[in-house]
């Protein structure tokens, strides 16, 4: 039964995705909105709805490990695993404000997560996320909505982030697409999640390698098939600002609320874990630049997909499962 619902998750939450991008390209086609915008925002916010969830939840039951390992596995999940898909499906475009302002704030706050986690590495006492990170976190949450809001004001004069090929639907449809499209992708991530994670424990598997691999996949099932249906669909803005936004969203909103609710233990997240999501960022900046096209092509994608599948060997392999 378990296996049937986690297949009825994933049904919903891909046609989620397409309503979700149809009506979020029609919503910035008819206000002169950049899709890229779009993205980092309505798209990025809504797609890191489980995460939210589920780390929010995680931090009421003191179950700190899959709140911050939710988190970090989703975020590389985002970069490596999404973005490598993306980008062998079509090769993705990368706008000169994703290579100027948003990846390098995504490393920026990647890096100062990192040293909020590892305070026995740092000279500090236990390793964890205190309720005074948690706030600092936030602030990083609300200036970067300010920035956002900066940006929408920009875009509308940006004739290079503006979509050519987006099927005009009126704004209450696409409002609907997207609120229903949300809505297919949380129920369809949470049904997803919630199985996994019931047969994961049947297995035994503990708590930390859970949160960074089932329940950060579970809960990235949004942005995978809002990403890879985006870059089908010619979307690279959306489909790079989901990634991106989504990234900022979980390290600077959710985990600084989890923070806020109760500190959060990282007994089971190595500075392993860490590092690796410092690279995937890197990685995304680096091939941006490679070349001065501003892209990312499929053989730089094939890297970012080989580089996870080394990581979650890596981390399968520690474990011993």
């Amino acid at each position: 039964m378990s296996f049937l619902l986690l297949i009825i998750g994933l049904i919903l939450v891909v046609g989620g995705a397409h309503y979700l991008t149809d009506g979020a390209s029609s919503i910035a086609h008819n206000k002169g909105v950049s899709p890229l915008v779009i993205g980092l925002t309505v798209v990025a916010f809504g797609t890191s709805a489980p995460e939210l969830a589920v780390s929010v939840s995680s931090a009421l039951q003191g179950s700190g490990d899959i709140a911050v390992g939710n988190v970090v596995g989703s975020n590389i999940l985002n970069i490596l695993l999404i973005g490598g898909l993306s980008a062998i499906i079509s090769t993705l475009s990368v706008s000169r404000s994703s290579i100027k302002y948003e990846i390098p704030m995504c490393l920026l706050f990647s890096i100062l997560l990192s040293a909020m986690c590892l305070d026995h590495f740092l000279g500090g006492g236990v390793n964890q996320i205190s309720r005074f990170e948690g706030m600092m976190l936030l602030l990083c949450f609300f200036a970067f909505f300010g920035y956002t809001f900066w940006i929408t004001r920009q875009s509308k004069r940006a004739a290079e982030n503006t979509s050519v090929n987006v099927k005009s639907k009126s704004t209450w449809l696409s409002i609907i697409l997207v609120g229903g499209g949300l809505a297919g992708l949380i129920f369809g991530g949470d049904l997803f999640v919630k199985n996994a994670i019931d047969i994961a424990r049947q297995y035994k598997v503990p708590e930390s390698v859970i949160g960074l691999t089932i329940v950060a996949i579970g809960t990235s099932l949004p942005e995978l098939a809002t990403s890879v249906i985006a870059a089908i669909k010619g979307e690279h803005d959306i489909a790079i600002g989901n990634i991106v936004g989504s990234n900022i969203f979980n390290m600077t909103l959710i985990l600084g609320t989890s923070a806020c609710i109760t500190p959060l233990s990282m007994s089971g997240i190595s500075w392993t874990d860490l590092l690796v999501m410092i690279i995937a960022v890197a990685m995304l900046f680096l091939f941006s630049l490679l070349w001065g096209e501003r892209k990312i092509n499929r053989v730089e994608g094939t890297l970012l997909l080989i580089t996870f599948t080394g990581y979650m060997y890596f981390l399968l392999s520690s474990s011993n499962i």
